[in-house]
């Protein structure tokens, strides 16, 4: 397994059209940090966005359907 693993790190290290796929993978880790780094503050934050429309959602008037005289419904 080693012996096709090594010559094909090389040649990707050599090969400059790897060194975009290099910079995409520095940047992922870069962000990976980050978000490590401030994942309690993130996870409050997302907190506060689920339950403020949560709340909103909840405060929503329901649709009265009883109020069609033409219609009879079963619950009302």
């Amino acid at each position: 397994m080693l012996k096709w693993m090594v010559p094909a790190g090389k040649k990707l290290w050599k090969d400059e059209d790897g060194l975009g796929t290099l910079e995409v993978l520095l940047i992922v880790a870069v962000l990976v940090i980050i978000a490590i780094a401030f994942r309690k503050w993130i996870f409050a934050w997302i907190e506060k966005v689920f339950g403020e429309s949560n709340g909103q959602l909840t405060n929503t008037g329901s649709l009265n359907t009883c109020t069609d005289p033409t219609k009879t419904y079963p619950n009302c």
